[in-house]
């Protein structure tokens, strides 16, 4: 794969705002020359630029080159001394090998290196690493986040990450590593009725080691050997109820009944709901359970109200209601902030809103989710919390499932809002 060129006329701009694309021209080049090596070098470190005397340890250059793709690209240069001065390597074939290594085994997702060997007259050899960061985030094998700021990389710490993630907003979110989540922070009893679900022989077997079956078996934890690092998914799907708040603070949900039919209407109750997710979606149900009556069959005449002297409850259609709290649980956008998942009851409608990255979704989208044809922002969580194993009774069908139910039930169409990073369901009662 040919390397590109630097652009040195930005090179030595001082402004530290330049994404590493515009740091470098589009202009492909065999290798990387002797005379635009040294200007590189000439200009010091910088956000990205990083000068190493000798590959010595691998841990620290993972954490380099993962500082670096986070931050957009950038190149790291082994053979050059901290006075800026040329020493070159010993044995640059054994460096390009062990940074495709690192690169391919040590750094998540794997990273595809182009390397160069630049010789001089001298004799001396180094050995050019350029990094692009086309798949952001990216950590190191233990689960750490790294980016680089000038000169220094940094790690970034659990509190920041999710800002952080706001920022790059990856599809990826529910396979995000946490660290400092347990083994013994998840709800054994729902792990392992799972499993159980799908073999008698399960529990003895495997002899109730939680994170090797979570790591191995479902894919919802990473790490080496002696590491337990559980994603966001598997953490939101068995995690026990009062850790996952602390973890993962978003995961909530927020449910509120009015008295009256907008959001000025005096407030009944309130709720603030945190927990794994069969956990949500029970609590939740129940929540509108006390203040809706959800049935299979559109009411008939006997249920007028006209004689009552307090108001009926509204009636709304029991699957496309369980269906839309399942769809809001299994599908809201972790990565967006400040936009809580909630639920509101009105006297005559059900407000559901969620967060969902608005840029890229709609106008096209919006129609086209209408007929089942939507982005999966949560595949694994999808795939384990729509299961009879877990627990959950989802009705089949979906979106287009829930709008046409609802529509018959109640004679009135359900309304879909998509902006400002919410999508927003809002159900009509009978």
């Amino acid at each position: 794969m040919p390397r590109r060129k630097f652009r040195y006329s930005q090179r030595f701009e001082p402004s530290n705002e330049r994404s590493f694309q515009e740091y470098i021209s589009n202009t492909p080049a065999p290798h990387t020359t002797r005379t635009e090596l040294l200007r590189l070098v000439r200009g010091g470190e910088d956000t990205y630029l990083e000068l190493k005397v000798k590959l010595s340890n691998p841990d620290k250059i993972a954490k380099g080159i993962v500082a670096l793709a986070n931050t957009s690209g950038g190149t790291m240069i082994f053979g050059i001394t901290d006075q800026l001065k040329i020493e070159g390597v010993a044995y640059p074939e054994t460096v390009q090998e062990e940074l495709a290594r690192i690169c391919r085994e040590e750094i998540f997702p794997p990273l595809l290196p182009l390397l160069d060997c630049i010789s001089f007259d001298n004799g001396r050899r180094v050995v050019v690493l350029d990094i692009e960061g086309k798949r952001r985030p990216y950590r190191t094998r233990d689960g750490r986040f790294y980016i680089r700021i000038g000169a220094e990389k940094r790690e970034i710490s659990r509190h920041e990450l999710s800002d952080w993630l706001d920022e790059i907003r990856p599809l990826s979110y529910e396979n995000i590593p946490v660290v400092g989540f347990a083994e013994e922070d998840f709800d054994d009893a729902l792990v392992w009725s799972f499993a159980n679900a799908f073999s008698d022989d399960f529990l003895g077997r495997n002899l109730y080691q939680t994170a090797d079956f979570l790591k191995k078996d479902l894919l919802l934890a990473v790490g080496g050997s002696e590491d337990f690092l559980p994603t966001v998914a598997g953490i939101l799907l068995f995690g026990k109820n009062e850790k996952i708040g602390e973890f993962v603070p978003r995961s909530g949900v927020s449910l509120v009944r009015f008295a009256g039919e907008t959001i000025n209407s005096p407030v009944v109750e309130q709720i603030e709901l945190n927990g794994n997710l069969l956990w949500l979606y029970e609590s939740s149900l129940n929540f509108i359970v006390r203040y809706c009556d959800l049935r299979k069959d559109k009411p008939g005449k006997s249920f007028s109200n006209e004689n009552s002297p307090v108001q009926k409850r509204s009636d709304y259609h029991l699957y496309a209601m369980r269906e839309a709290v399942a769809n809001t649980l299994v599908h809201r956008d972790l990565a967006v902030a400040d936009v809580p998942t909630r639920i509101l009851i009105f006297d005559n409608s059900v407000d559901i809103i969620n967060p969902r990255r608005t840029n890229g979704f709609v106008p096209p989208a919006a129609r086209a989710i209408r007929y089942g044809i939507t982005q999966r922002l949560n595949p694994q969580i999808a795939a384990i919390f729509t299961k009879r194993e877990y627990g959950t009774s989802v009705p089949k069908g979906g979106l287009p499932m829930l709008l046409r139910q609802s529509q018959t039930f109640s004679g009135k169409r359900t309304e879909i809002y998509t902006t400002g990073d919410e999508f927003k369901l809002k159900f009509y009662g009978v």
